[in-house]
């Protein structure tokens, strides 16, 4: 867009769909004002006045609900409703996500092949050609065949720490800050842009403001250091935190749009003509947020029409039924003490690998167990990752350090009432690190130093031992040290089953017909 001597880039970026393209509940089925076909209405009025912007995807995308799951499991063979929906708005390019893995690279090759844009990642390597393993690591926009854009992709690259090892064999995860470092000193040194931006499949490991950590450096979240110590470096775009930012840090404008469809991001920048050439005169980042009034973009609807209708159809399915209560009420009283649900999703595990100990986690606060009747909706609204098991062989030592590191997710206010930690809420929710375990008896003392809450620890009546080894199961997820539960890394790995929970718990309610609540109340928060 051009008006006398100065010029207008628009960049648009939705990131974190996870799979929502209409204004779904799938734990309802009631209508929500999210989704991809709703922030297509949003991305045709930006587009009414200004045709030459650029539109991006930050990353995960094909994974997240259960239409994304019904797709990837039962009709893989068809274009993905994601990628067709992206077609259909010309996106420009996309930005691999952590989670676009999360159903194998077969899948993953497909959505790839399909798309009529290019999936971008400078940092995710192919093992036999030393390249980029997904194609461009960067592409070139231009804007009223004035403005020179340049795009690099990054994704975190702390993606093994979670992934199933099959998913990703073959590829290497480069630090994503060292990435980005070296190709934007090239992109700058080659293509000499005018406008440099970085859309990374990653978030904020500092404050914006305070530069404090708000999580440990683990590398998996980069952003603020990128704005800090990458040279030349005009727009970051981020996500994979969920969160909601529009700002600038060190001259740097930042911009993290959210998750689910919520909001789309816009990235505005201002060229002005000095001497012959262009130059960055203003940039402004902003959140276009989703409201009651925003149509549903019935032509991006109907693309993913009839696999809805089926996906509908299909979570209704009854499974099975409940005797005793299997809801939950409260995601915080579930987390104070041994609850029914939780106790359930730990047989589960247990049956599915023949150990006797188990540990497992209340994935979100949105999730509310079973009632009486138990259809596959319930299912996929409880388990809503695509976790697999792993079975490690642990010391008694390396259990207490685990609980202990459960115990962190609380501490006590100011009126000596137990409450969560700000940091497992702040700036990511990150509820599902907290774990409850089966098959030892435990408590966890909140008025205790930290390091030494773990009280009462006991295996079939005995105290555990701390030299001595236990089998205990967990998803793949936590076994590779996810959450910052460092002391599973490297433990020797027993035994894995590489199904999906959501399908390990149905078949074990459909092997039954009806499942029994119990509760032995093996585990407190004091």
């Amino acid at each position: 867009m051009t008006k006398d001597s100065t010029l207008t880039c628009e960049i648009l970026i939705t990131s974190d769909l996870h799979g929502h393209l209409g204004p779904i509940d799938y734990r309802s089925g009631e209508k929500r004002q999210k989704g991809l076909a709703t922030i297509a209405s949003l991305i045709k009025q930006e587009r009414s006045h200004c045709q030459e912007l650029i539109l991006l995807d930050n990353g995960d995308l094909i994974q997240g609900t259960p239409l994304a799951y019904n797709a990837a499991t039962q009709y893989s063979d068809e274009l993905n409703p994601g990628i067709a929906a992206l077609n259909e708005l010309k996106y420009d390019a996309a930005i691999i996500g952590n989670h676009e893995f999360n159903f194998g690279k077969p899948l993953l090759n497909k959505a790839i092949q399909d798309s009529k844009f290019p999936w971008l990642s400078a940092g995710i390597i192919d093992c036999t050609t030393c390249k980029p393993a997904f194609g461009k690591p960067y592409i070139i926009k231009w804007i009223d065949k004035k403005i020179k854009v340049a795009i690099l992709g990054v994704t975190t690259h702390y993606i093994p720490h979670w992934e199933n090892p099959v998913h990703i064999e073959g590829l290497q995860f480069k630090d994503s800050l060292e990435t980005v470092k070296l190709w934007c000193a090239t992109i700058r040194e080659e293509e000499q842009p005018d406008l440099l931006v970085v859309a990374y499949h990653g978030g904020f490991e500092r404050d914006l403001l305070s530069g404090e950590p708000v999580e440990r450096l683990t590398g998996e979240n980069q952003a603020y250091a990128m704005c800090t110590e990458v040279e030349g470096l005009d727009v970051l775009i981020t996500g994979h935190q969920h969160r909601f930012i529009a700002s600038e840090l060190n001259g740097v404008t930042i911009i993290q749009p959210g998750c689910n469809g919520h909001s789309l991001g816009k990235i505005s920048v201002v060229f002005q003509k000095e001497n012959g050439h262009w130059k960055i005169k203003y940039k402004q980042a902003e959140l276009l947020a989703v409201d009651d009034k925003t149509a549903v973009d019935n032509t991006i609807l109907e693309l993913s029409s009839h696999l809805e209708s089926e996906t509908e159809t299909w979570l209704d399915e009854r499974i099975g039924t409940v005797t005793g209560d299997l809801s939950i009420s409260s995601a915080d009283e579930c987390r104070m003490a041994d609850h029914p649900f939780i106790e359930f999703m730990n047989k589960v595990q247990m049956e599915a690998t023949g150990v006797e100990i188990s540990t497992s986690a209340l994935l979100s606060n949105d999730c509310k167990g079973f009632s009486n009747t138990i259809t596959r909706r319930d299912i996929l609204s409880n388990f809503i990752y695509p976790n697999t098991l792993t079975v490690l062989r642990l010391t008694g030592q390396d259990i207490k350090e685990a609980l202990e590191q459960t115990a962190n997710y609380f501490q006590k206010d100011l009126e000596g009432n137990v409450m969560v930690n700000p940091a497992y809420v702040e700036p990511k929710s990150q509820h599902y690190n907290y774990d409850m375990w089966e098959g030892i008896h435990y408590e966890l003392h909140i008025n205790k130093p930290v390091g030494k809450r773990v009280l009462h620890l006991l295996h079939r009546g005995q105290p555990v031992e701390d030299s001595k080894e236990y089998d205990v199961v967990m998803n793949n997820y936590r076994a590779s040290g996810g959450g910052d539960y460092e002391m599973y890394k490297g433990k020797p790995i027993v035994k894995e089953v590489l199904i999906d929970m959501s399908e390990i718990v149905t078949n074990y309610i459909e092997k039954r017909g009806q499942i029994e609540a119990t509760c032995d109340h093996n585990w407190r928060v004091v």
